[in-house]
């Protein structure tokens, strides 16, 4: 995570509204010092986890509430990675050991941290959690890889566990599906460059920054929406409604 990040502009924003909270990630990405620097620029605490593990979430969600002084009103999930695709690994070739890590830390993770809250009753009523996921998961973008079929789940898991979840205590769980973002983990991708642009072509309203997305997590962290659950939400300038664009078909030559 670092000032690119889309956490990391949640964590501004929520920080400018007035909001209270811890910061976590991987202890291995703690080493890299960035955090600190966010944690300073919104006075909050740093609890160190491991999302794939599950002691270190139960710790995580056990000293937030001692932090906080009472329980959670929200959540972001915002992890992303593929070894396959770092790899530069084709989806048809896919790394199996690879693949389950990517599930496992990218998705699983997801449900590791709900099963923990909820067992420990550590959000409270119509409290929020919002996860970070991409349209790869409902259309096919081959150089996205096995991160579509990530996501797809990661998906899934917001629809079965905001049921329960909505049922016995009132948390919704929505995913935010971003366009593509200029972040550390999005240009990473091999073509991120040109399908920014090809976007950016479609979308009526161009490209949704992270600045942007971070706002839109604020207004499902908030009261405003307390209907809204189970949810994926398109947050794209119009891009997943369009079609074709006349800038694209002019592109292409089309008069």
């Amino acid at each position: 995570m670092d000032g690119n990040s889309i956490a990391w502009k949640v964590a501004e924003k929520a920080y400018e509204e007035g909001a209270t909270f811890v910061l976590t990630n991987a202890p291995i990405a703690m080493r890299m010092g960035e955090i600190n620097k966010l944690a300073e620029k919104t006075k909050s605490e740093i609890i160190p986890a491991d999302a794939t593990n599950v002691e270190e979430l139960t710790n995580l969600f056990t000293k937030s509430q001692e932090v906080l002084g009472g329980k959670i009103d929200f959540v972001l999930h915002s992890i992303g990675m593929s070894v396959n695709i770092r790899k530069k690994i084709a989806y048809t070739e896919s790394n199996y050991d690879y693949f389950m890590k990517g599930i496992d830390v990218s998705a699983m993770s997801f449900h590791k941290m709900l099963a923990v809250a909820k067992k420990l009753d550590a959000i409270s009523e119509w409290g929020s959690v919002v996860a970070l996921t991409y349209m790869a998961a409902q259309r096919t973008y081959p150089f996205y890889t096995d991160m579509a079929d990530i996501k797809a789940m990661l998906e899934s898991i917001a629809r079965s566990f905001g049921y329960h979840y909505g049922v016995d205590k009132k948390v919704r769980i929505n995913t935010v599906s971003q366009s593509p973002t200029k972040t550390t983990a999005g240009t990473g991708i091999k073509g991120f460059g040109d399908f920014f642009d090809f976007a950016q072509s479609i979308a009526p309203l161009g490209n949704a920054s992270a600045e942007d997305c971070a706002n839109y997590c604020i207004t499902l962290f908030s009261d405003l929406t307390r209907m809204v659950t189970m949810q994926n939400l398109f947050h794209d300038g119009g891009y997943s409604s369009t079609g074709v664009s006349n800038e694209v078909m002019q592109k292409l030559g089309v008069e």
